[in-house]
């Protein structure tokens, strides 16, 4: 095994995002996560933007519209086609690649920014993703992430499903550690200078119930979708997912539908 895990495991992390519709998901539940990591960053025209782990280009492109130079990269290159028809209907350009956060294509210190919206947090070896996201970043150079903190929404959404999920690899860390203060610090180290760290929230207001949340993630969201598929000859572990789910997304009702999914913004110029 590489430092960045073994080809069958990329090719099976690629497969888990393309089931679904990971681009629904972003545009119709969480729309503005990525302008505010954009607005964040301070991203300005002519900048070289890296979003990795980009997706349908949630941040990337609004990155883009600011008149920065933007590369949207992401090891699912299934999801770009949905990226681009969104980017046309904006009236932007940029670049889609295909690229593992874990091992970037990209030249050392080739970023003015280097950011990712809810994205390399899910890259399963976390040092390997860490270092190529300050290695490609210039000396002095802006990165940004938002990340899923363990104790919100999502975080408790992934320890629901864990135990209805295969087990990872030997040496991948849940997903939401990246929304963690300590685990970060402990990932950029002092290779990073200004680092700020900020828990906020994003307004979820898609779901009328407890169920409906259930039913859109279960069809629309590659983690969720794969944790169903993987339990689909077991239909009381279905029913019990089902139920946990449901439960889970009706307790953080605040009314009317209304939920709040906290989320870790981070913020850091790499060190000369």
């Amino acid at each position: 095994m590489t430092e960045s895990g073994p080809a069958d495991l990329k090719t099976r992390h690629r497969a888990m995002w393309a089931l679904g519709d990971y681009p629904a998901v972003a545009t119709e539940v969480i729309p503005g996560l990525g302008r505010r990591l954009v607005e964040a960053c301070r991203i300005r025209p002519g900048q070289r933007v890296l979003d990795i782990a980009a997706g349908s280009g949630n941040a990337a492109i609004p990155a883009a519209e600011t008149g920065a130079d933007v590369v949207a990269s992401d090891l699912t290159p299934e999801l770009f086609e949905a990226g681009r028809r969104i980017a046309a209907a904006r009236g932007v350009d940029l670049q889609w690649q295909e690229a593992d956060a874990e091992a970037l294509p990209y030249a050392d210190a080739e970023f003015d920014v280097v950011i990712s919206c809810v994205g390399v947090m899910f890259a399963p070896f976390h040092r390997a993703a860490a270092d190529e996201l300050v290695r490609v970043a210039k000396p002095g150079g802006t990165i940004g992430l938002i990340n899923w903190t363990p104790t919100g929404f999502i975080g408790q959404m992934f320890a629901t499903m864990k135990p209805f999920a295969p087990p990872p690899p030997p040496g991948a860390l849940p997903p939401p550690q990246w929304g963690d203060e300590a685990h970060v610090r402990s990932l950029l180290g002092d290779r990073v200078t200004e680092l700020e760290l900020r828990r906020e929230s994003a307004v979820i207001d898609r779901f009328a119930d407890g169920v409906a949340f259930r039913d859109f993630f279960k069809t629309y969201y590659g983690p969720t979708v794969a944790v169903y598929k993987a339990i689909s000859t077991e239909p009381d572990r279905i029913a019990r997912l089902d139920g946990e789910l449901a439960d889970l997304a009706s307790r953080h009702d605040l009314g009317n539908g209304r939920m709040e999914w906290e989320y870790l913004l981070v913020t850091a110029r790499r060190s000369a």
